[in-house]
């Protein structure tokens, strides 16, 4: 397969791209810039620093990957973005490059990043992520695998959200998110489990269902049970989980650790 770019686009002549790859009319394209096969970038997209893509990625039209941080600690250090494959980035969508020497931005494979949403710098993105239109992430974020983020919101810096969570639109992220809940509102509390979510993760299959009734469980007991959530989590420590609940135990230790900003509550 050959490469395809629009006379109108701007491709620095020491940028690599892969075979396949396809540049939209009026696109940027810097001299640090490495594109994989098969990727797809849209008209007016700039792609600056020291940007890492896999294949098949998908870049829409106004998309600026790998600008510098809006951080005015940074000095010009040569950092970068990295994305995996198979991402789509929507219209507008804006990824910073990290601030300090030789460190990341990382978006992984398969996410859906939606329109005008930010990441800011130093983010760490997992797997099959969806993040809905206007979403602002700040610097130091990072996301698990398979979470869904609802739209128009703000998330701050250095929150951690878990595998599977659902964070509802228009709510305020100030703390950690739990893997498998479902957290909105204002302020933001952890409502349920990701109900949905587990049933298409196939969790509900495994173990003939054990998995997910193991899970529902030590849920009950750190949301409902009025408990300290120390006491809590130090009573499920004590029956020896594993699996997903024991996934959302060691989270929440992790959590509570001085340097984190600690879990969002569960609802009363």
């Amino acid at each position: 397969m050959s490469t395809r770019i629009h006379p109108t686009a701007v491709v620095d002549p020491r940028a690599e791209l892969a075979d396949g790859v396809e540049v939209g009319p009026y696109a940027v394209i810097g001299p640090e810039v490495r594109i994989g096969p098969e990727c797809w970038i849209g008209a007016h997209v700039v792609l600056d620093g020291r940007v890492r893509m896999g294949r098949g990625n998908r870049i829409f039209p106004g998309a600026c990957i790998g600008l510098e941080p809006q951080d005015l600690k940074y000095t010009g250090d040569p950092t970068g973005v990295e994305l995996g494959d198979d991402n789509t980035l929507r219209e507008c969508v804006t990824i910073n490059r990290a601030t300090r020497d030789e460190q990341l931005t990382r978006v992984g494979s398969g996410n859906l990043l939606m329109a005008y949403s930010h990441l800011g710098h130093n983010c760490l993105l997992g797997d099959r992520i969806v993040i809905a239109n206007g979403v602002a992430v700040a610097g130091h974020v990072q996301i698990a695998d398979r979470a869904v983020i609802g739209g128009m919101l703000g998330i701050h810096q250095f929150v951690h959200i878990g595998t599977l969570a659902m964070v509802g639109g228009m709510s305020r992220i100030e703390r950690d998110v739990p893997p498998f809940t479902t957290v909105e509102g204002h302020p933001a509390r952890v409502r349920a489990l990701n109900r949905i979510g587990l049933q298409r993760s196939g969790l509900a299959d495994r173990e003939g269902g054990r998995e997910l009734e193991a899970l529902k469980r030590a849920w009950t007991l750190i949301y409902r049970s009025g408990l300290p959530l120390a006491e809590a989590l130090a009573r499920l420590r004590s029956d020896s989980l594993s699996g997903a609940a024991a996934d959302l135990v060691v989270f929440l230790e992790a959590s509570l650790a001085p340097e984190r900003r600690g879990p969002i509550p569960g609802s009363r």
